[in-house]
């Protein structure tokens, strides 16, 4: 059974990008559709990138080490929605015009920000392959663990971005904080106490 999850969740991660096509073709991109599909990929990549983070800690919550097999494929799910996003910015937004985009990095810190997170992910996309895993060895771990700091920039990207209201990369934030602290050493303790406890009655 387990050899359908893979191709499931494959399926399911690009139900977003199909949406936003099916909407694309039918017309209803609301009224201003560069910033819809901006937002909508934006938004999509740091949910992925959240789903990633989530995948050690619920391994550690539920004692599922099988977990693990999927956290590359979502992994690289969020760099596929990262380029989407960025593509938007580029050739919706700016047509290539390199100096508009030059200056907008420079100038406007959420774009450096979020071009930052961008130019950091690159890195853990091309070595997420078992070869690059084998070749790096220990610095594996260590370029992968960018990716709590790009979730961050990204967040911080997208509440400077939205300026009003910033409810929603608010609880992006508080998910991201939880995700962190149930990382820590004692959050599998009280994981493995729970499930000691239950398995003993």
């Amino acid at each position: 059974m387990q050899k359908f999850y893979k191709p499931l969740l494959f399926s399911v991660s690009l139900t977003p990008v199909s949406i936003l096509i099916y909407n694309g073709l039918t017309d209803n991109l609301t009224a201003n559709p560069i910033e819809h599909i901006t937002y909508f990929t934006g938004d999509w990549t740091i949910y992925f990138l959240l789903i990633t983070l989530s995948i050690t800690p619920l391994r550690n919550l539920t004692g599922r080490t099988s977990l693990i097999r999927y956290r590359r494929m979502l992994g690289l799910f969020a760099y596929f929605y990262a380029c989407l996003h960025f593509l938007t910015y580029i050739v919706l937004n700016q047509f290539f015009d390199i100096d508009a985009i030059s200056e907008d990095i420079i100038d406007r810190p959420y774009i450096t920000i979020g071009f930052t997170a961008f130019v950091l992910l690159a890195p853990l996309a091309v070595t997420s392959t078992k070869k690059m895993v084998t070749r790096l060895g220990n610095r594996w771990r260590q370029l992968h663990s960018l990716i709590y700091l790009i979730t961050g920039l990204g967040i911080l990207h997208y509440y400077w971005l939205v300026k009003a209201d910033t409810r929603i990369p608010i609880l992006l934030a508080i998910i991201f904080i939880i995700l962190m602290v149930l990382r820590l050493k004692w959050a599998k303790n009280l994981r493995n106490l729970i499930f000691n406890k239950i398995t003993s009655c």
